[in-house]
This record gives structure tokens, C-alpha cells and sequence, in this order.
């Protein structure tokens, strides 16, 4: 039976830094954990699924390791080219990362979607040996012994070589997680990031995610699917005195049809300034600066079907 760690785990002796993917079906808690892992919001989260769209590193550095973690969106049956290239983009990222954690929602049972994945890593691990921690997350969602059905069907459902129960919501065990996926890095010389580090990606890329994350909340399932958001551009507003900046932020949110643009703008634009305020309170958190947030809503006719458009979008 595989280890369910329930406290401390022993690391490798000396520094250790590596990556690690964070792999699991949509919605299943992948965005919060790297979130609760790092310290700080560099993942968007939303109770939709297929949130995530892009490999989005949180690093997470300790005097004895360097975790650099790779969020990846959900691996899933694809219905659209969109989906299909969000696939490749998960199995891409397994080959290269050090340790796979594999995220399991305790408040769900394991179904299809989870076998599908566990038929994938037992795959990977034929061709490129790779440790798989199974990670048992929203355990505050879930009483005693429900949790422990669920670590029993974790534990049958494949080879893992750590099980971990844990909160991102409550913190319950986090540390233990960070602890255990650190132990199976590779030994380092140091860290591969400077300390202080907590992401890798680029600004723009955050700002629009903080956008796309704000459009998400209170929106009908069809929706989240068909948004995709792009910063135009992100420049200092001239004229303002130096110790008063403000940066000008123009942002493009795109929708398949103009039914779904009504819904993201709302009755009277009343929709979109709440997006917008939202956004751009998180957006002056992450640049630590005054904002201001120019939000236009396109219509761009089914693009995630579109090769071209795809593209142009950043997929």
C-alpha cells in the first residue's frame, strides 16, 4: 500500500530543487493548492471548470528546497481544438517536470475522469519514470470517515508513491504536501530562482488572468469556455508626478457569440464595471501601483474551433 503521509516527511539530504506538476480533473482544486503552497495568489481560481489555460509556475523556496510548481488546466475529453491543444499542453509538461501531483477532491467520488488520468500517468511512468504523489484535496469539505473511503479508493486506483491529505482552504497540511513533493526533487547546487521569486510569469499574462478570473464569477456554465481575455497594452499614464503613477491598462475580452457578450457586459454595462473593479483591485495588489482599466467585450465567432483564431489568442 502506498505511504499516506500524515505529518512530517523525511527530504533528501542536501539542496534539492525541481519542478512539479500539479495534474488532476478540472475543478479539482489545482489552482488553490498552488496558491495555498506559494503563499500568495499567482494561480486564478474559479468554481467553474477549465479555469486554468496556461502552465503557470508558483515557486516555493525553503533553506533546504526550491518546489517550482507547474498548474496546468485539467486533463479532460476534449470536445474543440481548444481542448485538444489544452490536452498536449498537460502531456507535454508531464514529461518535463521532476514529481507529478496527482489532485483527487475528496468531496467527489472517483470516476472516469480520474481513472483517465491515472491510465495517462501509469502510462508516462512506462516510458519515463516519474514519482506520483496522490494528493486528497478539499478534505474540509468531508468528515473522518468519508476521507478515509476516499484515501482507501486513492490507494486502489494506482502505484503512487506518497498519498497526502490536505486543505488549501483551511491550511490543513499544506506544509506537509510542499515537504513530501520536495523530497522526490533532484539534488541542486542551489536554488534555480533568486529567493524572494514567486512566479515566473510574465505580467501581462497575471493581469489577464485576474481579468478572465473576474468575468468568470456568477456566469452560466457555457461561458467560461468561451471567454478568453488579451491585454493590448499596459503603459504609464504621461504627465503624472513620480511619486503618483498611474498605469494605463487596455484589455480585450473576447466572446464566441454576441448573446454571451450581453451577459459578460450586463444590463446597462452593469456587469462589466464590476468585472472591472474587481480586476483592478487585484491587478493594483499585483503591480502595487494605481490602475486604470480599460475593458473593451469582442465578439470573435466560435474561435475555439478556429486554428487561426486560436492562435492570435495565445493558444
Amino acid at each position: 500500500m502506498s505511504g499516506i503521509q500524515d505529518g512530517g516527511a523525511d527530504g533528501t539530504d542536501g539542496y534539492a530543487a525541481g519542478f512539479a506538476c500539479l495534474i488532476g480533473r478540472p475543478n479539482a482544486g489545482k489552482s488553490t493548492l498552488t496558491n495555498a503552497l506559494v503563499g500568495q495568489k499567482v494561480a486564478i481560481t474559479s468554481s467553474k471548470p477549465q479555469t486554468t489555460r496556461h502552465t503557470i509556475r508558483g515557486i516555493v523556496t525553503t533553506a533546504q528546497s526550491q518546489l517550482i510548481l507547474v498548474d496546468t488546466p485539467g486533463l479532460h475529453k476534449p470536445r474543440t481544438l481548444l481542448g485538444e491543444r489544452l490536452n498536449d499542453l498537460v502531456r507535454a509538461t508531464l514529461l518535463e517536470v521532476d514529481v507529478v501531483g496527482f489532485c483527487l477532491p475528496s468531496d467527489q467520488r472517483i470516476g472516469p475522469g480520474d481513472q483517465f488520468i491515472a491510465k495517462e500517468l501509469a502510462e508516462l511512468r512506462s516510458v519515463r519514470r516519474r514519482p506520483v504523489v496522490a494528493i486528497a484535496t478539499k478534505t474540509d469539505l468531508v468528515d473522518r470517515e468519508r476521507l478515509a473511503r476516499h484515501l482507501i479508493a486513492i490507494d486502489r486506483l494506482g502505484s503512487f508513491d506518497d498519498i497526502v491529505p490536505c486543505s488549501a482552504t483551511d491550511g490543513t497540511q499544506i506544509d506537509v504536501v510542499a515537504s513530501v513533493l520536495a523530497s522526490h526533487l533532484p539534488p541542486a547546487p542551489g536554488p534555480l530562482y533568486p529567493d524572494g521569486v514567486l512566479t515566473d510569469e510574465p505580467e501581462a499574462v497575471m493581469v489577464a488572468e485576474l481579468v478572465r478570473e473576474a468575468a468568470l464569477e456568477g456566469v452560466r456554465d457555457e461561458l467560461p469556455h468561451s471567454l478568453a481575455v488579451v491585454v493590448e497594452e499596459m503603459v504609464p499614464r504621461e504627465g503624472r508626478p513620480a511619486d503618483n503613477p498611474l498605469l494605463d491598462v487596455r484589455v480585450n475580452v473576447f466572446v464566441e457569440r454576441p448573446s454571451q457578450k450581453a451577459i459578460v457586459i450586463g444590463r446597462a454595462g452593469s456587469r462589466l464595471r464590476e468585472v472591472g473593479s474587481t480586476a483592478r483591485r487585484g491587478i493594483e495588489a499585483l503591480l502595487g501601483q494605481k490602475v486604470y482599466l480599460d475593458l473593451h467585450v469582442k465578439v470573435a465567432k466560435d474561435w475555439q474551433r478556429d486554428p487561426k483564431q486560436l492562435q492570435r489568442l495565445g493558444f
